[in-house]
């Protein structure tokens, strides 16, 4: 089955493809995108204290003016189609952060809502267009489809792959498994058959996940099993390695479909009765992961802030001793530091809070080359609480209970 002509759509303007070959570039081309989408979005929001609500506003009007460029063109070119895939990742997490840190929205919610919105988007393109192949983006019309759904994604795989994380408490490093397992199966599935539209979208959405946990096990620290290279370098390394790649892209050309005569706009003809027994695979295969998540979320596990699941009886505070082999002028340090905030927050000096607070980050940030090496398992604690402490006073909607909970509760921690 060729794919549809556009005659019908109107004036919509005829182009050539725009849009890569899907080839091994593309994938691994995405996921760095994806890895970058993670990483330098908490670096623009934590690490330089910006906010998520100013990130988002920032980065949305990136993405028009990206975006706009992208369309203009009349076939594809790899460094804007790219910069604009990873615009949108930015901009697809960001999002996905206002929702869960910022509004408070469940990870739970956030995901089926997305996962309905991109079934909405697909189903809304289908019926227009009556394909989902993105070797036929060849029209302004399906171009916009296309970037639709692809930030869909994005947000998608970021709410999905929090939420594994928040079930499982699995590290960052074992949290890279389970994605990647799980392209790997639907690669088999492709290869035995299933359809290569469907292959295509549930791989795509879930280099998401895979892209942030990886990004997350680079950046995290060491103690946390990550390999602590933090979010600034690991966004540069990531930028270069894309950089890098588009450069090789743009010379060889190796990803371009040349014309829709010679490109390979239909796949294979494939049994029906293949792609249904595909189907059922891919059933078992969603099947088995579900059971995988909902095991590990039943087993003990680290929750957000680092420390252990305490038993339902136990104090939500840790312990005083936490601090006891860490050198006291430091740890009065960020006692005053931690105590100004509170006091900025109780007196509702908010701005100013945020600013204090800016201080613990820079002072803990300094001395972990220190600290950590002296006892790792106490410094994982104290990090964990100051994090709850960042997220809580940045909030763009900050709630004033939840602050002084976790102002308080990091003080208990550090004695």
């Amino acid at each position: 089955m060729t794919e549809m002509t556009d005659s019908g759509v109107g004036a919509t303007r005829r182009m050539l493809s725009k849009v890569p070959e899907v080839t091994v570039w593309f994938w691994i081309i995405k996921i760095l995108c994806t890895t970058v989408g993670e990483s330098f979005a908490d670096w623009i929001n934590m690490t330089l204290g910006v906010g998520l609500n100013l990130t988002a506003a920032l980065f949305t009007v990136i993405l028009v003016a990206v975006l706009s460029w992208q369309l203009r063109l009349t076939r594809y070119v790899p460094f804007a189609y790219w910069l604009t895939v990873v615009v949108l990742s930015v901009t697809g997490t960001l999002y996905t952060d206002i929702l869960t840190d910022g509004l408070s929205v469940p990870l739970a919610a956030s995901t089926s809502v997305f996962a309905a919105i991109l079934a909405v988007v697909f189903g809304i393109w289908f019926v227009r267009e009556r394909t989902l192949s993105i070797h036929s983006i060849r029209t302004t019309p399906r171009e916009l489809f296309y970037w639709l759904a692809v930030l869909v994604t994005f947000a998608l795989g970021t709410a999905t792959g929090d939420w594994t994380l928040e079930l499982t408490g699995w590290s960052p490093g074992i949290s890279v498994l389970l994605p990647a397992a799980l392209i790997a199966a639907i690669a088999l599935g492709r290869r035995l058959g299933a359809n290569a539209v469907l292959s295509f979208w549930l791989a795509y959405i879930l280099t998401r996940p895979l892209g942030a946990n990886l990004g997350d096990w680079l950046a995290s620290p060491t103690a946390d099993h990550g390999l602590g290279l933090g979010t600034a370098v690991t966004s540069v390394l990531f930028l270069v390695a894309i950089l890098a790649t588009v450069l090789y892209l743009t010379r060889t050309r190796r990803d371009t479909i040349a014309d829709e005569n010679s490109s390979p706009t239909t796949t294979p003809t494939t049994q029906p009765s293949r792609e249904r027994l595909m189907l059922g695979y891919y059933a078992l295969v969603a099947v088995a992961a579900g059971a995988l998540l909902v095991w590990a979320s039943a087993q003990p596990h680290a929750t957000a802030s680092g420390t252990e699941e305490a038993a339902p009886a136990a104090a939500s505070t840790a312990p005083a001793p936490v601090h006891a082999h860490f050198p006291p002028a430091e740890i009065a340090t960020f006692r005053t530091i931690t105590s100004d905030t509170l006091t900025l927050i109780q007196t509702g000096h908010h701005g100013a809070a945020k600013s204090r607070i800016k201080d613990l980050e820079t002072a803990w940030d300094r001395d972990q080359n220190t600290l950590q090496p002296m006892d790792g398992g106490s410094w994982t604690t104290i990090d964990g609480r100051i994090d709850d402490a960042l997220h809580a006073v940045r909030a763009d909607t900050p709630d004033q209970t939840t602050e002084i909970r976790t102002l308080t509760d990091l003080l208990t921690t550090l004695g």
